[in-house]
């Protein structure tokens, strides 16, 4: 997102948070919406990308030992409460869905940084968290009412892979960057799926499935 571009998009927001959702036609949510997934899909799609050029980079061997030992259940998103399948996704409200991909944003921002370097695509991976995280604290907040509200105050809890991408030896940098990338591709495929589903919800005619 050029710079232009994204300050467009938080004028956008900031009129439905001052509006309010009720008082604003489906059609524009519905726009705002389809921005934040249009995010989330380009770093899903980088996120595979980059994977997917550090796996070719791997020898055979490599990439046999590295998948067998990878554990795919070690992730940021593992470690924040979510949905359980695709079942109590669909059944999960806006703001929930919202919440939680605030969160996993938010849980991306520092280790995003070790995705630095090299081409320019992978430098412009935290900025363009933080320009989605921005996107969905907005989106939050024009859509919480009395009954369910949202708090970007509590701080991140992260156990026990808080401090995950600190401090890693040379010789455990392999396996570590495999991991970070695989988780990174998981968690941003789940941001993904969240505020699709989110979006969809706010048209009572659409089909949600998954």
């Amino acid at each position: 997102m050029n710079k232009c571009d994204f300050v467009l998009f938080v004028l956008f927001l900031s009129l439905v948070t001052l509006a309010g959702v009720s008082s604003q036609p489906i059609a524009d949510n519905q726009r705002v919406f389809s921005i934040a997934v249009s995010r989330v899909q380009h770093l899903h799609l980088l996120a595979q990308a980059l994977f997917l050029d550090f796996e070719g980079s791997l020898q055979m061997e490599d990439q046999r030992q590295l998948n067998k030992i990878f554990l795919q259940d070690f992730c940021n998103s593992d470690y924040i409460i979510s949905p359980l399948d695709k079942h109590e996704t669909q059944r999960s409200s806006v703001l929930k869905l919202l919440s939680i991909s605030y969160r996993l944003v938010e849980s991306w921002e520092f280790p995003s940084h070790s995705l630095s370097g090299g081409s320019s695509p992978r430098n412009q991976v935290p900025s363009k968290l933080s320009e989605l995280k921005m996107g969905i604290l907005l989106l939050i907040r024009a859509n919480q009412d009395g009954a369910e509200m949202f708090s970007d105050s509590s701080p991140l809890q992260l156990a026990p892979y808080g401090n995950y991408y600190q401090s890693v030896a040379d010789d455990e940098s392999l396996k570590r960057t495999y991991e970070l990338l695989a988780c990174f591709k998981k968690d941003m495929h789940k941001v993904e799926t969240y505020l699709t589903v989110a979006k969809c919800r706010l048209s009572p005619e659409a089909n949600c499935t998954l």
